[in-house]
């Protein structure tokens, strides 16, 4: 049975059984949504290259928006993107504006205790970033100087916990904002993902933006309301098929510059 089939089934019991909890309208699951409406609503941050972006059209662009659109496609469904922020992916999520954020969204104990994760389809790296001239070997020596992060992601907490007491956290409100931070000079360093670096140092090569410490290996995965389970369960279907036909790697490969097992095996090793 194709995906698009195991879709259409679900999504056949779910409307059956969406007369049961016509009493609790909130606990109906987004596989209902999704089959009732014939449309996806997913939520992807279109601020942080090479994961959501948009081109010389204003069209969005990026490896999460290409998942975003393989998954619609298997689904048999219309995909809506629905621009959001790193800070705001959980409320969206929690507030029903999205049914699913597909936004580099990092798997952690914090954000499990509210939201349900698919299995992971890609391997982040957060890493410490600054310009050459800079003399910084590791995070210890940020002390006295201002290292920018994005307002409540991963990198904020990871920074907050093994920053000196004197480094200055200077947090913004997305990538895009602490990227323009580093190559005016606001601040000195910054805390993000690999590829965000790569990116910020392609477009300012004169400032020669390198890697100066590997601060935290970790999975991302779709995320996803933990009253949604049989969303998640054909969620996490089309990831493994997707994983096993090459899919997802062509995707990953495509933005990232590297293979999709090299990454999951390298975070593997890290555990």
């Amino acid at each position: 049975m194709t995906s698009a089939n195991v879709f259409k089934k679900l999504a056949a019991i779910a409307l059956i059984g969406a007369g049961m909890f016509a009493a609790a309208p909130a606990s109906a699951d987004a596989l209902h949504d999704i089959g009732s409406r014939k449309k996806v609503l997913i939520g992807i941050d279109l601020g942080i290259a090479p994961y959501g972006m948009t081109d010389e059209r204003m069209q969005p662009i990026g490896a999460d928006v290409d998942v975003a659109r393989q998954f619609a496609k298997d689904m048999g469904v219309e995909l809506e993107i629905v621009p959001l922020t790193g800070p705001n992916r959980i409320p969206y999520l929690m507030t029903r504006k999205v049914d699913m954020v597909i936004s580099v969204f990092s798997v952690t104990p914090e954000r499990e205790k509210v939201i349900a994760f698919s299995s992971p389809y890609g391997v982040n790296q957060l890493v410490l970033g600054a310009p050459r001239e800079l003399t910084l070997k590791n995070v210890d020596g940020l002390s006295g100087k201002r290292v920018g992060v994005v307002r409540g992601n991963l990198q904020d907490t990871v920074l907050s916990a093994a920053a000196p007491k004197d480094a200055k956290i200077v947090r913004f409100d997305d990538d895009a904002t602490v990227a323009t931070a580093l190559a005016s000079g606001q601040i000195d360093a910054i805390v993000t993902p690999r590829t965000s670096l790569a990116t910020i140092g392609k477009v300012n090569p004169a400032k020669g933006i390198e890697v100066k410490q590997v601060m935290k290996s970790m999975p991302y995965a779709i995320g996803l309301r933990k009253e949604d389970g049989p969303l998640r369960d054909e969620v996490n279907k089309w990831i493994a098929a997707n994983m096993k036909n090459g899919r997802l790697g062509a995707i990953y490969e495509k933005w990232m510059g590297v293979s999709l097992q090299s990454a999951m095996d390298g975070w593997q090793s890290q555990k």
